[in-house]
């Protein structure tokens, strides 16, 4: 009988609140998210390193709240004028005449303002007196690396989205072994997936996760 190849497929992202991952990396985030609108000053600013969801979390919040969102480069102070407003990667360089004034419009009634960062907003540069005041007063709420609830909920995720239903062993092997990084989960599924003609096993993840510390020992 030949040989049955697995049909691949793929469904595109959902950046939902209910496509969150939820554990106790992220549990603070969830918890300021949940306040608003009664954030202090109208502003929250989400911190954490790359890929643990904060840019998720930002677009699922700018859906329910109907929130304006906004050019990093040239931020459109009358969209943030009377409502909710979302402001991503603000320490990569925001305009400080501009910072300054959406923090100020966030206090409105209606209005508010939440910011994703990698560093916290006492390290972002402000060449403005007033401004370095107003982002060391700002409400922080910092997602940590994840943890193993939320590195197999997102690998379940990654799994799903390509309609792949892999054996329950393959759980357990890559949480002690992979690197503790949502990308790196994504791209894992996406090499097992690639190199799959048949069932998704541990022996397959065995064999990417071998490939990829034999091409990183070349680089050594």
């Amino acid at each position: 009988m030949a040989h049955q190849l697995r049909l691949k497929l793929q469904h595109p992202a959902r950046h939902t609140r209910d496509e969150f991952v939820a554990g106790v990396s992220n549990q603070e985030a969830l918890a300021a998210l949940d306040a608003w609108p009664r954030w202090p000053g109208g502003c929250l600013v989400l911190v954490g390193p790359e890929g643990v969801g904060k840019s998720h979390l930002a677009q699922a919040w700018a859906a329910e709240a109907n929130a304006a969102v906004l050019s990093r480069d040239a931020p459109e102070l009358d969209r943030a004028d009377g409502r909710p407003a979302l402001l991503e990667d603000v320490d990569q360089g925001v305009p400080a005449e501009a910072l300054f004034h959406l923090i100020n419009l966030a206090a409105r009634d209606g209005a508010g303002l939440l910011m994703t960062a990698r560093a916290r907003p006492t390290a972002w540069p402000a060449d403005l007196p007033d401004l370095r005041s107003r982002l060391n007063a700002l409400f922080v709420a910092e997602i940590e690396a994840p943890d193993d609830v939320v590195l197999e909920g997102v690998l379940r995720k990654f799994f799903r989205e390509r309609s792949i239903r892999p054996s329950e062993q393959v759980f357990p092997y890559l949480l002690q072994r992979m690197a503790r990084s949502i990308p790196e989960a994504q791209d894992l599924v996406r090499r097992m997936d690639e190199a799959a003609d048949g069932p998704v096993s541990r022996l397959l993840a065995r064999t990417i996760l071998e490939a990829e510390s034999q091409n990183l020992d070349l680089f050594e």
